[in-house]
């Protein structure tokens, strides 16, 4: 099953919904968004879960969705951002696949995740600071389960894709069946 599915891990705002959107199109695979997943699932956004249920309860259904999404095959699932702060998913994706950690500097973060309403660690802070903070605790654990690590400062999605491609390439036994 590892060779059947990619998983993409990293921070807010390293654009792992868009990679995961155009590589999944790619290799044929099936892409999903924990995110969205839950969105889907609760018919309310993060920011509420955050609100009503607190980081505690949006991990376990986080958790809930990655045990399930990871078991499936053919698929690219773009996770949160913590997703890797719970142990059972971190153990959960690098035991069912190839993960990607798309790296982005705090910097590309902060500018990436400006505008935006729906990240709710960053509400009433201080977003470099709580970025920076996240980053250091983080960063080891993406790396602690990365099969690739891909830098996504300053760079086009495209790009981006075509450099997790060509690491498939170079590791046949990795690339999904629908790999051209």
């Amino acid at each position: 099953m590892r060779q059947d599915n990619i998983f993409l891990v990293g921070p807010m705002g390293a654009g792992k919904t868009a990679v995961g959107r155009h590589l999944g199109k790619r290799l044929g695979l099936h892409f999903i968004d924990s995110d969205q997943e839950i969105q889907d699932r609760t018919g309310v956004d993060i920011p509420y879960i955050f609100e009503k249920e607190g980081e505690e309860g949006f991990r376990a259904r986080e958790q809930a969705v990655i045990e399930e999404m990871s078991g499936r095959t053919r698929v690219v699932l773009a996770t949160g951002g913590g997703a890797v702060t719970v142990a059972a998913n971190r153990q959960s994706l690098a035991g069912r696949g190839f993960v990607v950690y798309l790296f982005a500097s705090v910097e590309q973060q902060t500018e990436r995740t400006r505008h935006s309403r729906n990240r709710p660690l960053l509400l009433d802070c201080d977003p470099g600071e709580k970025l920076q903070a996240l980053f250091e605790i983080r960063d080891p654990l993406y790396r602690e389960i990365a099969d690739l690590v891909v830098d996504t400062n300053g760079r086009r999605v495209h790009d981006v894709v075509e450099q997790i491609v060509g690491a498939l390439s170079r590791n046949p036994e990795q690339v999904p069946d629908g790999h051209d």
